[in-house]
């Protein structure tokens, strides 16, 4: 893996600066031993005893060369490393400094001795949560090692279960197969097609991938095995969030890979600055000037995919190396030529131990000790407490936790045709500061996967509900999907993705698309608008109309049609139903305390009056044609006051039970602000509803009295039969009255008040019209008719 020599090169380039300073650690050469264990556990414990052992020679426990001391050991990338050499160099009190990796100690003790360049990993947590949230990626997949690592389970169990809590769902968790660095790759085949038809089938366009150093490996052959899918990332494309463990690693084989997956993608990285010199020293670097480099050799031929001479076995056809070769010439998916961030922690750990060192041997000086040759674990109380400033400027310590304080660079991926990429840093997570803005990403500068068409993507289980809907959880789902359905009647939601619909305030309504509260109007009877117009003038007209009846009948009161009809009777009703005309403007305009108190009593007082007078009118006219048979007993009952005692005693009773009625429950200005949609109704609330009801049942037996009576006098003489025109008149306004009840109840609003009014207006005319206009025509049209001689005669 041609990318990790760049973690070699920072440790001598560290090392060489150091000893070609004098201000550091004078008199002393620092030097470093470089052990592989190649993946293999046996292989991490041989190393481990094998640095505190004699150089050369492997026993335990016996070490005798003193000008190779061991003052610290710095590994990593692995979590495996990082963990397990802490087994036997902890026993030894051996300082170990990690890098790449955010071990979890098992054993305190273990604890007391490892020192961690890589930062908090709960922040890059955080970082990662922070990052989600902010582009709102709710539904999401996750890419991970198998659970046998502590590292993987440890974010399984603790870390998922966060993103949960704050509303990220997991649309699947897939660990990768264990890849073999031997012929065994083959047999993981199977896996490899099995994760990857999971992963291009996904709803989720963010895959996060929770790895380490050689995860970016198992990878690239999982996306390559999808081209052969038909599920090829050029036409499906993922925003990956890759982990700061994992760096851009690759084998051989992997060198003509396509990368262009990584377009586009977020990955966290140890924080890293560029190191002046740095840059220089890896252009330099070549297998002619750097004969102790026991690795160039092999970089070289991979890198540049060429052979020296004196590798070569026999005369084959490939490309021989020359030595001459320039690194910066090779692609990034061979070799970055930028500082990685574990290069950078390596630098860092380098100088970490050489300072303590220092402040130790400064120490020792002032103490007049012998030197650096007292006990390693010295050394653990000057690395503790170390601070300086790097060659790049920054502070670097630790905590009580034995972490690097520092944070995570967001960086954003950019590759090229010829296999090289960029890493653009976007954004960072830092440990939050006194002004708590620990998180920080520039949107404008992130280059999207291609088929994004440089557009933030969405990742989200559903479409999100849309304003005037509201979300409903599917069973058996995550919470993350679920149905958008349509707010309930009379709610609203104002939101995308609300959870619950809301009512609005009492003085505001829905609007058609549920998803917003409008003024409710204030709502009456008014006579500016064309329905209380209308009425108004209908309701004067009639009043005219009966004042003029009403003054015929006055300027002709000495004419036999008057005399013969009960001329104080006639007077009464006429009057009653001038104010009955006049009533309607009490229920028209603004309602207030007066008119609501007025209007009802007074319409029922007014038209029991009038009934009640047209009842007396019926019965002395059934009376007066009886009065006439020879003999008849009904004479005594003849006279004016008998109606006047029918209409006394009629209008007497519904008098009690309009005072009652203001007496208890007395009718009061209202509004109804549920009734209509839109609309704050101003109303006379009736007080009783009960009572409004005996009024106006009252007022019906009274008319169905005068009917049932008029009806059965129908038959009369012409002369007398004013009966027929009161069977007529009382049909039409039981008709109007029964008519009235269920169209009442049935409308909303100002129309109920319009609706009474017209049934006032035309229960009144049919008594107007029925009773009096045939008179009127006579008195005002065939004067002729009205003498007594022509009524004598009709009779005989």
């Amino acid at each position: 893996m041609t990318h990790i020599y760049q973690h070699i090169l920072a440790l001598i380039f560290a090392v060489r600066e150091i000893n070609e300073n004098p201000q550091i650690l004078p008199n002393v050469t620092l030097g470093f031993h470089i052990y592989n264990d190649y993946f293999s556990l046996s292989r991490l414990y041989q190393a481990s005893m094998d640095m505190v052992s004699t150089h050369g020679s492997f026993i335990p426990n016996y070490k005798c060369n003193t000008q190779n001391d061991l003052v610290a050991v710095i590994g990593g990338p692995q979590s495996e490393t990082c963990v397990n050499m802490a087994t036997i160099l902890s026993a030894y009190k051996v300082p170990q400094l990690t890098y790449g990796c955010a071990p979890m100690m098992v054993k305190r003790a273990q604890a007391g001795f490892s020192y961690q360049t890589f930062p908090d990993e709960a922040l890059q947590h955080v970082g990662i949560l922070q990052l989600l949230m902010y582009f709102r990626w709710t539904w999401i997949g996750v890419i991970s090692k198998p659970e046998i690592n502590e590292f993987t389970k440890r974010f399984v169990q603790n870390t998922l279960p966060m993103f949960a809590q704050s509303g990220i769902c997991i649309d699947f968790i897939e660990r990768t197969p264990t890849v073999s660095f031997s012929t065994q790759i083959g047999e993981t085949e199977n896996s490899f097609t099995k994760i990857s038809r999971v992963i291009m089938r996904s709803s989720a366009n963010v895959v996060l991938v929770y790895g380490e150093i050689d995860t970016m490996i198992a990878l690239r052959i999982l996306l390559d095995g999808s081209e052969f899918e038909g599920l090829s990332m050029k036409t499906k494309g993922k925003v990956w969030i890759l982990t700061a463990q994992m760096a851009f690693t690759s084998l051989p084989f992997q060198r003509n890979m396509d990368i262009h997956f990584l377009h586009g993608a977020l990955s966290f990285a140890s924080h890293s600055k560029e190191l002046f010199g740095f840059q220089k020293f890896l252009q330099m670097r070549n297998p002619t000037s750097e004969k102790e480099d026991g690795f160039i050799m092999d970089f070289w031929q991979q890198a540049f995919n060429c052979i020296f001479h004196k590798t070569m076995v026999d005369n084959t056809n490939e490309k021989i190396c020359t030595g001459e070769e320039k690194l910066e010439n090779l692609p990034g998916s061979v070799f970055e030529m930028r500082m990685t961030g574990h290069s950078y922690s390596i630098f860092n750990a380098v100088y970490t131990v050489v300072h303590a060192l220092d402040a130790m041997r400064l120490s020792h000086v002032k103490h007049e000790s012998r030197g650096l040759l007292n006990p390693l674990w010295q050394l653990h109380h000057f690395l503790r407490s170390i601070s300086f400033n790097n060659s790049a400027g920054e502070t670097i310590s630790f905590d009580h936790n034995g972490e690097i304080m520092a944070g995570y660079d967001i960086t954003n991926w950019v590759t090229f045709p010829n296999q090289s990429f960029l890493q653009v840093k976007v954004g960072n997570i830092i440990p939050k500061t006194s002004t708590g803005k620990g998180f920080t990403i520039h949107e404008e500068a992130i280059v999207w996967p291609r088929t994004f068409n440089q557009t933030p993507p969405l990742s989200i289980c559903n479409d999100k509900c849309s304003p005037g809907y509201g979300r409903r959880e599917k069973e058996g789902e995550p919470f993350c999907c679920y149905d958008c359905l349509p707010c309930p009647v009379g709610k609203i939601s104002n939101h995308k993705d609300t959870d619950d619909c809301f009512q609005c305030p009492g003085d505001h309504y829905p609007n058609q698309e549920q998803n917003l509260c409008l003024p409710k109007v204030i709502s009456f009877l008014s006579y500016e608008e064309p329905l209380g117009t209308t009425l108004s003038i209908f309701a004067l007209s009639l009043s005219f109309l009966t004042a003029l009846v009403l003054r015929i009948f006055i300027r002709n009161w000495d004419t036999p049609i008057v005399k013969a009809n009960n001329r104080n009777l006639t007077y009464t009703i006429l009057i009653s139903l001038l104010l009955s005309f006049l009533c309607p403007l009490l229920f028209i305009g603004q309602p207030h305390k007066v008119t609501c108190l007025l209007r009802q009593p007074a319409f029922g007082m007014i038209f029991s009056v009038a009934i009640s007078c047209v009842l007396a009118k019926t019965i002395t006219v059934i009376l007066a044609f009886k009065a006439t048979t020879p003999g008849s007993r009904m004479r005594k009952w003849m006279g004016g006051s008998l109606a006047g005692s029918i209409v006394i005693f009629c209008s007497l009773v519904q008098a009690t039970i309009c005072t009652v009625w203001l007496v208890t429950f007395p009718p009061f200005p209202d509004f109804d602000a549920y009734s209509v949609t839109g609309e704050i109704i101003l109303e006379c609330n009736e007080g009783s509803v009960t009572m409004f009801y005996c009024v106006l049942g009252y007022m019906g037996f009274l008319a169905i009295v005068s009917f049932t009576i008029a009806f059965l006098a129908r038959r009369l003489p012409d002369s007398f039969n004013e009966a027929k025109f009161i069977t007529f008149s009382m049909l039409i306004f039981c008709s109007v009255w029964l008519s009235f009840v269920p169209t009442y109840l049935s409308t909303k609003g100002k129309f109920m008040v319009a609706v009474e009014i017209f049934s006032i207006l035309a229960s009144s005319t049919g008594l107007l019209s029925c009773i009096f206009f045939p008179k009127c025509i006579i008195i005002v049209c065939r004067p002729d008719l009205n003498k007594r001689e022509y009524l004598i005669n009709r009779n005989k």
